[in-house]
């Protein structure tokens, strides 16, 4: 009879308790896809005395996580602490070194760490796993690693936040502010106290560099990501996007180009018809280009504790199979650089708002910055009011080079009739 998998899980916040719930409803099911019985040895938390909604009366607890790292009766330490350094990446690190698999949501700690992490591993013949670090409960590691194995993939991109899916989508329907849809979504348990991480991209960034590592088998280099949130997206670029057939998301995009890997995040309007534009809500969506599949889109709930308990648990099954693969799809050995592309390469069309005074000529001094710096216009809307008053003037460009886009707008910027920073948003032809 083959032993059971002895689980150590440090961290029972939402999802460490969503774990725990996932792993005691399903014992019979899981063992039988297991091949074992899976068994929650021991646990670590702050808090001893705090209800969770789970028994936890027969499990060894540790006040250090550290120590359950070490704990000789753990097969399988489950790192759901977070945060990019500190004790859970000390807690991986010392599980690695005794030997044990580790899982872990913690999308930070892989994005500045996974590499050396893996390498790691590989020297002690243990796994790594972090499905659940990107997009919750869509298998969307598996699917690049293994379900796409076959491909050369190009290009990926998708909405991989729910909280900014949540306030662009509601921005869009009722007409509301940035602001006032965020306090909403804060209220509702969509947003945290501090949003930063999330609306500001950081949180999109961290999973992109991820995905990227495993889509084209190179070293994660988060620091090469381009990094914008979605603070500065209004009412009235919405509304313009819709006038012109198109929708605003927050889109992780990552693509092999002539000049290497290019990793951005940022607002993107795309257009009404395109799949990724109907995800809505805290939804995420990933849309994957490979020469043999073409396009597959997957789409799920991209956190919660059940949909991220699912797909920790699926990486414990894999372990207890005796399922492995490379931690990013080929040894580390084997990951190539990165050779991320600078921002100021990046090649595509634009769309721009500019808040101007309405008066003779102001138009001129915006087509002569236009033409002085190679961009040609595609098209244009202008609201007529009273001479004197601010209107804004929208256009869409042609392709261009973002550096060439970059110095326009600070030209424009500069001119006495414009009286609001310039707003730009790039355009994605899905």
């Amino acid at each position: 009879m083959t032993d059971p998998l002895k689980i150590g899980i440090a961290g029972l916040g939402t999802v460490g308790a969503g774990t725990v719930e996932a792993l005691r409803k399903h014992v019979e099911l899981l063992s039988e896809r297991a091949g074992r019985s899976l068994e929650i040895t021991a646990v670590s938390a702050r808090d001893k005395s705090k209800d969770r909604g789970v028994d936890l009366s027969a499990v060894t607890w540790h006040d250090d996580a550290v120590v359950l790292a070490g704990d000789e009766n753990v097969d399988v330490v489950v790192e759901l602490i977070g945060g990019e350094d500190g004790i859970a990446k000390a807690v991986c690190e010392t599980a690695i070194n005794n030997a044990k698999h580790v899982v872990t949501a913690n999308k930070a700690m892989i994005a500045h760490h996974g590499t050396v992490l893996a390498e790691a591993a590989e020297a002690k013949g243990v796994v790594l796993a972090y499905e659940a670090a990107v997009a919750g409960g869509i298998p969307i590691i598996k699917a690049l690693r293994e379900g796409l194995a076959a491909n050369r993939i190009d290009r990926l991109y998708g909405i991989l936040n729910g909280t900014c899916n949540y306030i662009l989508t509601n921005m869009a329907e009722s007409g509301r502010g940035f602001d006032e849809v965020l306090k909403e979504a804060q209220e509702l348990g969509y947003a945290e106290s501090d949003p930063s991480f999330d609306v500001d991209g950081v949180d999109t960034a961290h999973k992109l560099a991820i995905l990227a590592s495993v889509a084209f088998g190179t070293t994660i280099d988060f620091d090469g990501v381009h990094v914008e949130g979605i603070r500065h997206v209004s009412p009235v670029d919405i509304d313009f996007a819709r006038e012109l057939g198109y929708g605003i998301k927050l889109l992780g995009v990552a693509a092999r180009t002539d000049a290497g890997i290019e990793q951005r995040v940022h607002p993107c309007m795309v257009p009404v018809d395109a799949p990724i534009n109907h995800v809505n809500g805290v939804f995420n969506a990933i849309e994957i280009a490979g020469d043999f599949v073409d396009t597959t889109i997957h789409e799920g709930r991209g956190a919660g504790a059940g949909p991220t308990a699912s797909a920790v648990v699926a990486d414990i099954v894999d372990i207890a199979r005796g399922h492995t693969v490379p931690t990013f799809g080929v040894p580390v050995d084997n990951l190539k650089p990165a050779s991320t592309v600078a921002m100021s390469q990046h090649r595509g069309p634009y769309y721009v708002r500019f808040m101007v005074v309405d008066k003779p000529g102001v138009f001129a001094g915006i087509a002569s910055s236009l033409s002085d710096n190679n961009v040609s216009m595609e098209s244009v809307l202008q609201r007529s009011r009273s001479p004197g008053d601010a209107v804004p003037v929208v256009m869409t460009v042609h392709d261009t080079i973002e550096a060439d886009m970059q110095r326009t707008l600070a030209d424009i910027a500069a001119l006495d009739a414009v009286v609001e920073t310039p707003r730009m948003i790039r355009i994605e032809n899905l």
